[in-house]
């Protein structure tokens, strides 16, 4: 694929896969009445126990999402030379695909797709950093290290903060994003990255 072409269809799958999992998560919020953004995980918007239009809309978010990660990947392999960064972009996007595929109620499984998520968001904007040139390589590396940071926090603390689980859970989740938001507009923008 044409570097050029790469580029744009990376960075639209990107922006379009952030503006989707935050609107997702939106409604399927207001889709399940008495859900507390603090007390609750935001996984728990799919869970078997939430309103049948909440599951639905979470869960095909995330897969949805998901594919246009590890789209992002293959689009970003045209792009950089170095398979790393794509590499860990294509894990990470197995691991959305695998929170919406297996629902919090299947356990382990769940788990481990949201850990491969939320950890490989924050990898992926270090590899970025690692791999781009320019301002971006900083924005990169200061948003990967915030929401790895966040992730070790949400692990460790849980719902042990004023924040509650759920809010915590969402530094993480909305520090991933803003990466995803960020590096999508740089690749829409044409900066020279390679």
């Amino acid at each position: 694929m044409e570097t050029g072409r790469a580029r744009a269809l990376a960075g639209t799958a990107l922006v379009g896969g952030g503006a989707l999992t935050i609107l997702g998560f939106v409604a399927a919020e207001a889709l399940y009445p008495g859900y507390s953004a603090a007390d609750q995980r935001i996984s728990a918007l799919g869970a078997a126990s939430a309103p049948a239009a909440s599951q639905t809309t979470f869960n095909a978010t995330m897969v949805l999402s998901g594919l246009l990660v590890a789209f992002t990947a293959y689009a970003l392999g045209s792009v950089y030379e170095r398979p790393l960064f794509p590499g860990v972009f294509a894990v990470t996007g197995v691991g959305v695909v695998g929170v919406g595929v297996f629902p919090t109620q299947t356990g382990a499984l769940h788990y481990v797709a949201a850990f491969v998520a939320f950890g490989g968001l924050g990898l992926s904007a270090l590899a970025a950093a690692a791999t781009v040139r320019g301002p971006m390589r900083y924005v990169s590396a200061a948003l990967g290290v915030a929401e790895l940071a966040a992730f070790v926090a949400f692990v460790s603390l849980g719902g042990g903060t004023p924040l509650g689980i759920g809010g915590l859970e969402r530094w993480v989740a909305y520090l991933g994003l803003a990466w995803v938001l960020a590096f999508g507009g740089f690749l829409l923008g044409g900066v020279d990255a390679s």
